[in-house]
This record gives C-alpha cells, sequence and structure tokens, in this order.
C-alpha cells in the first residue's frame, strides 16, 4: 500500500488508540477539525478521526516497538509504518496579559499551523431550522475550552508567541457567522492588521461570502493572504438538508465571491472546502471542482468525518475508494490548472493535513 492509499484509508477508517499512552492529546468538538489526532506517517502529517463510531472500531491500531520505543502503525495486528505524534507546542503553557490561557485562544494544527475561531458563536447554530447538522462550533465553548470572542490583541499576542517558540509558518483565522451584512468579514479585517502589525505571519481568513464584495480589499489591505469560503456540499438538496441556514446563499453567489476574491487574493489563493459524504455524489464533486479550478479557486475535498455530540454523528463517513476516485481525478484537475497546494500562502489548503488531496497532486 503506497502512502497515498495509506493516508486515505485512515483518515476514512479512523485510528483506535489508547490515547494517554502516545503522547499529545486530540480534540473533541469545537469548529474545524475535530475529533481528531495529528499523525506524522511517513514524513506527512495528517489529521486522522479518533473519537469517532467507525475509530473505534477501526482495524488501524498503535502498538509501542518495545525494542526502539517507537510507535508502529498496524493494520489487523500487521505492522505497516512508524508513526509519531506531534507533542503539545511551548505556546500552550502561556497566559495572555490578561489572564486567558493562550490554549482558549488559538490551537496547533498539523505540526505547523495556528488556527483560531475568532467569533465562537454563530447566527445559525442554535437553531435546529438553520444549523448546519455536522457543526460543533458550540460544544467547545459550552465546555470552557475556548471563549466566546477573541479581542485582536489576544490574537497577536498569542500568534508572535507561536512563531518564536514554535516554529509555526501560517495562520488560519475562521469565525462563526455573526448576524451582520459583512458575514464577519469586518472582524476578520481588524483582527488581521493588529496581528500583522505584531508578527510577520501568513494568514488565510475564512468567512461566508459578504454582502459587499468590497470587503475582500479591505482584508487584504489588513494583512489577509488567503481566503477561504467554503461551500461543504453542492447539490441545492443536500444542502437545504444538510445545512438549511447556510443554503439560502445560493451556490451562484458563492461563485460570484470566488470570481471577485480571486482578482483580488491571485489565483490559487482562494479556496473552498468541499466535505465528501455529506450527500453529494462523485459527478456533482468533480463537475464543481472543474467549476472552481476553471476560476482559480482551489477545491479542498476533505472526507466529512462525524462529530459526537452533533445531528450527524452517527453519519458514516466516505469510503476510501469514495476518496481514492475523487482524489485522482480532481489531483489531475488541480495539476492542469497551475494550481497547487504548495502556493498556497496559508490555510488549510497549504496545510493540507485534513485530506490526502495534495499527494495527488
Amino acid at each position: 500500500m503506497n502512502k497515498q492509499q495509506l493516508i486515505t484509508e485512515l483518515q476514512s477508517s479512523g485510528l483506535r488508540l489508547v490515547e494517554q499512552d502516545l503522547g499529545a492529546t486530540g480534540r473533541k468538538g469545537g469548529a474545524g477539525p475535530s475529533d481528531h489526532k495529528a499523525v506524522t506517517v511517513d514524513g506527512t502529517t495528517v489529521m486522522v478521526p479518533i473519537y469517532t463510531g467507525t475509530a473505534t472500531r477501526s482495524l488501524y491500531t498503535v502498538a509501542l516497538d518495545p525494542a526502539t520505543g517507537q510507535a508502529v502503525l498496524h493494520h489487523d495486528e500487521q505492522a505497516v509504518a512508524p508513526i509519531a505524534f506531534p507533542q503539545p507546542p511551548q505556546f500552550y503553557s502561556l497566559t495572555t496579559a490578561d489572564g486567558i490561557p493562550y490554549w482558549k485562544i488559538a490551537l496547533l494544527h498539523s505540526r505547523d499551523v495556528l488556527a483560531t475561531t475568532v467569533l465562537q458563536t454563530c447566527m445559525r447554530y442554535t437553531d435546529t431550522a438553520t444549523a448546519c447538522q455536522f457543526c460543533a462550533i458550540g460544544q467547545s465553548l459550552e465546555a470552557g475550552r475556548t471563549i466566546a470572542r477573541k479581542t485582536p490583541a489576544q490574537l497577536a499576542e498569542v500568534a508572535e508567541a507561536a512563531v518564536r517558540l514554535d516554529g509555526v509558518k501560517h495562520m488560519v483565522m475562521t469565525s462563526g457567522t455573526p448576524n451582520t451584512s459583512d458575514r464577519g468579514a469586518a472582524y476578520l479585517t481588524e483582527c488581521a492588521r493588529v496581528i500583522k502589525n505584531r508578527v510577520d505571519l501568513p494568514i488565510q481568513a475564512q468567512c461566508e461570502p459578504p454582502d459587499d464584495f468590497a470587503w475582500f480589499e479591505r482584508l487584504k489591505f489588513a494583512g489577509v493572504d488567503s481566503l477561504g469560503m467554503h461551500l461543504e456540499a453542492v447539490d441545492p438538496q443536500v444542502r437545504a438538508k444538510i445545512m438549511p441556514g447556510k443554503a439560502s446563499v445560493p451556490v451562484d453567489y458563492y461563485f460570484d465571491a470566488f470570481a471577485a476574491a480571486v482578482k483580488v487574493f491571485g489565483w490559487g489563493q482562494v479556496s473552498t472546502y468541499l466535505l465528501a459524504g455529506l450527500g453529494d455524489d462523485l459527478p456533482t464533486l468533480l463537475t464543481a471542482c472543474e467549476r472552481l479550478v476553471a476560476i482559480g479557486v482551489y477545491p479542498f475535498v476533505v472526507p466529512f468525518v462525524p462529530i459526537s455530540g452533533t445531528p450527524l454523528a452517527n453519519h458514516a463517513p466516505p469510503t476510501s475508494e469514495f476518496m481514492l476516485s475523487l482524489y485522482r481525478q480532481v489531483g489531475a484537475m488541480i495539476t492542469r490548472s497551475g494550481l497547487s497546494s504548495h502556493v498556497v500562502k496559508a490555510g488549510c489548503a497549504k496545510c493540507g493535513a485534513c485530506s490526502a488531496l495534495s499527494t495527488f497532486e
């Protein structure tokens, strides 16, 4: 089995392990990659599900080699490859000037990416008629693992320390959607400006398409290097079922926003998440990806991971066979279009840890 297949299978099947014996903990709930653990396989760090129902039944396990102390990945009790787990970063031990632990402000994703949700609330989350069924943005807030609003000063303080102490290379700033027409772009602009004044760190901002595309220029001027606006699903019926609130924003409006954003940020510096396994079939996803790459948007296709405590907690993830077919075809599209995760300045597509897509470019 080659590395592409192994990573794809791990992200579909998950990893069954006794976590306390193997270093850094995974993450439950919250925004972004959750119920995952960062795992380094053959030099590539990826996020692998560990808390899902599928993971608890996975044939992939980990054992320590008694002779070397090295963690070894096993499949059905057969050794597959040595693996490693990134350890907690040094900046987690610090506290902000106003008394908040740094890890409540931003987290280390993969091995060198700083990630934060600047607004940990969303206008859609508390109403079942509008909430995205896969979203757990409120869980970490309810559990006291984060704060509702990270100030620009707090973010700048943590970002500077993460670069200085842990060699962080880029930063992702996402947000719950506020009930404002800018859809969070205004606050992301404010945060980016203060962070860039403190530390030279490439930043990706993520939000829903704002009402006024002039926000793209404002974000860029404030120091945002790349932009993410996430479709998650494409088929209108799937969107209406899985994320009824976001589905009120038509896919065509997203594409209008993508085209406007590419003019500002440049070819390949705008991306979108596509969560494979929510209901879109392969032809639908491939057609969407063709349309995206044609206008210079990086289609970051990711296997859906069900998060405990959400309405889709028991929803089956996509099979590795489905993901391999999707990756091969989208990877070829990306290569033909001149896009590449390697030239993205910051963000999820550059990190690549939640998907095996970059290994298919």
